[in-house]
């Protein structure tokens, strides 16, 4: 009776077993043939970002949602590949898609732990799920999984299989592949990376959010220790060098140091441009564009920028925290409330948020993110020190225990309180010869501010802006011996275009007769109304379009003379460029070439030069006489201060703004024009005396200082038709002996003097010198 009810039941699993098997057979064909086709995976197209490069080939912007960069499996380091394969599948060369040893050794694992603790998914398995399937966990796109597994190892190699994965995986922070990841995490090429780092990114597959270094650094080395432990384990590195590795500290670069050089504006203007071509395909195609900008420069700019504006605002005074936390609320579970408070509050750059947590006169202990506690004593409280010696009013916000401050840290590891400056300026230079743009700052933050003060910021140049005025003299037969007038003037409503008008000096002196060449070293508002006067508002308009200036921002009124017109930084640049180049008009660009992903170029810059094609604007010999006059305003005029670069190629002209509102430098040398602008968006007074000679004026000397280091002194040579004659400084007239040198158009010599006439035995004739 038991044999028979044995028989029975044996029977009856057979056939349920065999029935199983059919059925699951059944599935599998069925499956199998609705399987997609291997085409992403034989014909791999991934996303791949837009990238913007510098002219030296250093990345520096980057736009998509997928970070990657391919690379071939010969490319990836043998201990990469070990440390990948021994975290996620270390008999990948074995199994043939699916290993059923380790299912077992899962099943078990997790059997053991009353849990799902461990998975069984071969990385052949996670292609096909990272390719063709959801993450859904179901046994339909389980067992779906496997048999793309088995179709994925009939047909391709192992090494292929391995290689798509490694470029094919998210690792967090935007990060595809770990070619992309060793450069977010670590600000290094894969083939660079340590065996340390190799194991914290060969940690990353399982969860990336969860063991991402820059967000949970504690899981993260919990994780690469389980992976070096596991390297330790298959014999691929010894005992003392796990035990090395396991004390070793893994450092990650900040995403804020993710380039080589600071140059955002550059990299969005390069993407407007790359966007308008392709659309939403320049995310994805893998388009190269390679700019102008030179590493040298950019740093250089950005540079200067950043301390000067910072020592500017220092001069204006601390304005008190930017927000208070009420500590009191977060007694519990303080950190995690400070460090979401802080959420907030960007860094930028080298400038941080902190909250204060005590605070004495001559300490304060701050929060800074990451839960690190700053110390901050007297000489790091210089620029505050007031504010810890007033007692708090409602009129005044002082820092007090759970202030928001800024700090920042110097070049001797001293933290300071600091604060981040409401101006904004900018800087652009370019090759004068060509318009190759070489550094372009377009505001102090990209990341608090995208608007470009260098391209999109129409200001008032001020005195900067007279050159063009005086250049248009020149061609009206003035010369800079030319006697000018420098006293009182008044206008009109209808002659100023708006109200009556009495200009001064910035001083409030008046200089009497003088120079043109000193008009314009010193800046002489006056003299520079009269020359306009004199040439006439309607040529003077026509004349400056020849620069690039457009005719309609700079109506045909006496305050053009002093830059009431508009402007922008780049138009500046390319105006003076034509002074530096001799004469001619070139166009700024910033795009050499345009790249797909293999190389193969879809548009490359082919720049009208001085030298080939570009128009000639001015004669040469104005630009000549101008550029002598311009490296007076260094030699003693408003600029005199740039002499402290000791160079002698430097030309340049400052200029500010009624009521201190704009402050320009605008200068060169024969080969490079930089140009430096300071203000505020909303247009408000600088203070009393920032003009461009001190706020403007040291942004481009400490650029220039870098940008030209290594540029031997140039060399302005007289144009054909260019003569110098030694002149009476007080009447501008020729003299035969003593005076000083001066250059003239060869068609408009000033008379002798009337003694010099006399000592030629000439008939004395009255001259009289027009006074304009």
């Amino acid at each position: 009776m038991i044999s028979r009810w044995l028989y029975s039941s044996f029977i009856i699993i057979l056939a349920l077993s065999v029935v199983s098997i059919l059925l699951l057979f059944f599935a599998a064909l069925v499956t199998f043939s609705s399987l997609p086709s291997l085409n992403a995976l034989t014909d791999y197209r991934p996303k791949i970002p837009l990238r913007i490069y510098s002219e030296e080939g250093f990345l520096i912007g980057e736009f998509g949602a997928e970070r990657r960069n391919l690379v071939t499996i010969d490319e990836v380091p043998s201990q990469l590949k070990q440390a990948i394969l021994a975290a996620e599948d270390d008999r990948f060369y074995e199994h043939g898609g699916v290993d059923y040893l380790g299912v077992l050794r899962a099943a078990y694992s997790n059997f053991a732990a009353g849990g799902v603790r461990q998975g069984a998914s071969t990385i052949t398995m996670q292609v096909a799920r990272n390719f063709f399937l959801t993450r859904e966990k179901t046994l339909t796109r389980k067992f779906s999984e496997a048999l793309l597994a088995f179709k994925i190892e009939h047909n391709l190699s192992k090494d292929k299989i391995l290689e798509l994965y490694i470029n094919q995986i998210y690792l967090g922070q935007r990060s595809y592949g770990f070619a992309a990841a060793a450069q977010t995490y670590f600000g290094k090429s894969l083939q660079d990376i340590s065996i340390a780092e190799a194991a914290m990114l060969a940690g990353l597959p399982k969860a990336p959010s969860s063991f991402n270094p820059v967000v949970n650094p504690k899981r993260a080395k919990t994780r690469q220790l389980y992976v070096l432990g596991r390297l330790y384990k298959l014999n691929h590195i010894s005992e003392r060098e796990f035990k090395q590795l396991e004390k070793q500290p893994v450092p990650v670069v900040k995403q804020s140091r993710e380039f080589v050089m600071p140059a955002d504006y550059v990299a969005e203007m390069a993407r407007q441009v790359v966007y308008e071509r392709f659309n939403e395909e320049a995310y994805t195609r893998g388009i190269r564009v390679y700019t102008t900008i030179r590493h040298r420069d950019q740093h250089a700019a950005y540079q200067a920028i950043r301390s000067n504006v910072l020592e500017y605002d220092k001069r204006r005074g601390y304005r008190g925290p930017e927000a208070y936390i009420d500590l009191q609320k977060y007694e519990k579970n303080q950190e995690k409330a400070l460090e979401e408070a802080l959420d907030d509050f960007n860094e930028s750059d080298d400038i941080f948020p902190a909250i204060a947590l005590s605070v004495k006169n001559t300490e304060i202990q701050a929060y800074k993110k990451g839960g690190e506690i700053i110390q901050i004593k007297t000489e790091g409280l210089k620029f505050v020190a007031k504010y810890l010696a007033e007692k708090k009013s409602a009129e005044k916000k002082l820092i007090s225990p759970g202030a928001v401050i800024r700090i920042q840290q110097d070049a001797k590891k001293i933290w300071h309180v600091v604060q981040l400056p409401k101006v904004e300026a900018a800087l652009v230079s370019i090759n004068s010869h060509d318009g190759a743009i070489r550094a372009l700052i377009g505001g102090f933050d990209f990341h608090r501010n995208q608007f470009n003060h260098v391209t999109q910021a129409w200001r008032q140049p001020g005195s900067s802006f007279k050159p063009f005025i005086y250049s248009a003299s020149l061609e009206k037969g003035f010369t800079a011996a030319t006697i000018i007038n420098d006293a009182p003037l008044s206008f009109s409503a209808s002659q100023t275009g708006s109200k009556l008008w009495e200009p001064r000096n910035f001083d409030g002196k008046y200089g009497g007769p003088m120079r043109m060449r000193e008009a314009l070293a010193k800046s002489k508002n006056l003299a520079s109304i009269r020359i306009l006067q004199a040439i006439d508002l309607q040529y003077a308009q026509d004349y400056i379009t020849r620069f690039g200036f457009d005719a309609d921002k700079h109506p045909p009124y006496l305050p053009m003379s002093l830059g009431s017109g508009s402007v922008t930084a780049m138009q500046m640049a390319a105006g003076y460029a034509v002074f530096a180049n001799e004469g001619f008009r070139i166009e700024p660009y910033f795009i050499k070439r345009i790249e797909d992903e293999n190389g193969n170029i879809y548009e490359q810059t082919r720049p009208a030069t001085a030298s080939n094609d570009a128009p000639r604007v001015i004669d040469p010999r104005n630009a000549f006489i101008m550029t002598s006059m311009m490296q007076d305003v260094i030699n003693y005029g408003t600029a005199v201060r740039a002499k402290q670069l000791g160079r002698s190629d430097l030309a340049g002209k400052t200029g500010t703004t009624s009521n201190f509102v704009d402050a320009w430098f605008c200068g060169f040398q024969k080969n490079l024009v930089a140009v430096a602008w300071i203000g505020y968006d909303e247009p408000q007074s600088l203070g009393k005396n920032e003009t461009g000679g001190r706020v403007a004026l040291p942004i481009w000397m400490q650029y220039m200082s870098t940008a030209l280091k290594e540029e031997p002194i140039a060399k302005y040579n007289p144009p054909e038709g260019i003569v110098a004659e030694r002149i009476n400084p007080e009447t501008g007239l020729r003299v035969l002996s003593n005076g000083i040198p001066e250059y003239f158009f060869r068609e408009q010599l000033p008379p002798l003097s009337n003694e010099d006439l006399d000592g030629l035995g000439e008939t004395t004739q009255s001259f009289r010198d027009q006074l304009f």
